[in-house]
């Protein structure tokens, strides 16, 4: 038997054939390819209780573990909350006197982005929120307005124009995507091709030309809190029910259903909310990340075939992905995926290469 480098891959690859299928011009890569893209960027190891990058960490909480991923400055400071206590606590002391669900709980109340190893999604992987007016089929190339930043938009809206999309990429000045100053090599491979308009929103003439963008678009991609786009005068519902056939696609990290719509979630604490390390966990005894920051290529390739699927058959709406859901279905689905966890523990410490494939 042989196992991909990453598990999951098989899964994501289903998506991808489902996405060739509605371009068949299309040349696209291998999902081992992109779930191992920016680990093969960087030389990054397949790593155990520590993700790829270091950002995000596991901790034994008083009843069992919680992944914290401090991508953010700002996340440190937030520290002392979490615990309630000003006086100095290091990680380890502060969540062993706490349980998993207290603490993962405290945490998304501050914004952080913290999942429970014994958690489930809370959110479905795709929720329509808004249904518009159907338009004929389309056979052209849509063209595609990308409102999204860091990794799982921008893999999307890059496989859309690899698939001959018209993809405009919005940055918003003021507020830069972070991505082009962490990891400024990945950022410019999502960006590639892509035409950029930088507008600033804080303006009303920025906000004119956003609004001319998006009653050109066919696809819009956006991750952005709820709050932020309403705030800037933009109703994603009414847009897509004034509007026959547009697709309007939003990526959260956990949906949008009650206290989820206001949790954060990266790449990596998404994965483990989805379940995919208690997997791990019930096949190996171990508890480590699988990939890197993993639902966002998996997040990425499946609203891809979700926006272009819609965009062909002519039914707008808005669609709403939770990454932590996305993770749940392929966790589900993939039948292979117990064997190829075992395949990815035995690695630990090893490159993670693509896309060749490992004897298990």
């Amino acid at each position: 038997m042989i196992a991909p480098a990453i598990p999951l891959t098989r899964w994501a690859q289903g998506q991808l054939d489902a996405l060739a299928a509605l371009s068949p011009a299309a040349h696209l890569p291998e999902a081992g390819a992109l779930l191992a893209e920016r680990a093969v960027l960087h030389g990054l190891t397949v790593p155990g209780a520590v993700s790829c990058r270091g950002g995000c960490r596991f901790h034994r909480t008083r009843d069992g573990w919680v992944a914290l991923n401090l991508a953010r400055p700002s996340d440190r400071e937030l520290l002392p909350a979490l615990f309630q206590t000003d006086a100095p606590i290091d990680l380890a002391t502060g969540f062993a006197l706490l349980d998993e669900a207290e603490a993962v709980a405290r945490g998304r109340l501050l914004g952080m982005a913290i999942a429970g190893l014994s958690e489930r999604p809370a959110s479905p992987a795709l929720a329509p929120s808004a249904l518009g007016h159907d338009r004929p089929a389309q056979n052209r190339p849509p063209r595609v307005l990308d409102l999204s930043a860091l990794w799982a938009g921008p893999l999307a809206a890059r496989l859309l124009r690899l698939c001959g999309g018209e993809v405009t990429r919005i940055e918003s000045r003021g507020r830069e995507d972070r991505l082009r100053e962490t990891d400024p090599r990945h950022f410019t491979r999502l960006a590639e091709g892509k035409r950029t308009v930088a507008l600033d929103l804080r303006t009303a003439a920025g906000r004119d030309l956003l609004t001319q963008l998006i009653a050109q678009a066919d696809i819009v991609i956006e991750a952005a809190r709820p709050r932020a786009l309403r705030q800037l005068g933009f109703d994603a519902e009414a847009l897509v029910r004034a509007r026959p056939g547009l697709v309007w696609l939003t990526i959260t990290g956990h949906g949008i259903a009650g206290e989820a719509t206001n949790w954060v979630g990266f790449g990596d604490d998404t994965s483990v909310a989805g379940g995919l390390s208690a997997r791990l966990h019930a096949q190996t005894g171990q508890v480590g990340f699988v990939g890197d920051a993993i639902a966002d290529p998996l997040t990425g390739i499946f609203a891809a075939r979700a926006a272009l699927e819609r965009y062909r058959t002519g039914h707008g709406g808005r669609l709403i992905v939770a990454m932590s859901g996305l993770v749940g279905e392929a966790v589900a689905q993939d039948p292979h995926l117990s064997q190829d966890l075992v395949a990815w523990n035995a690695r630990r410490g090893q490159p993670i290469l693509a896309p060749e494939a490992v004897p298990c």
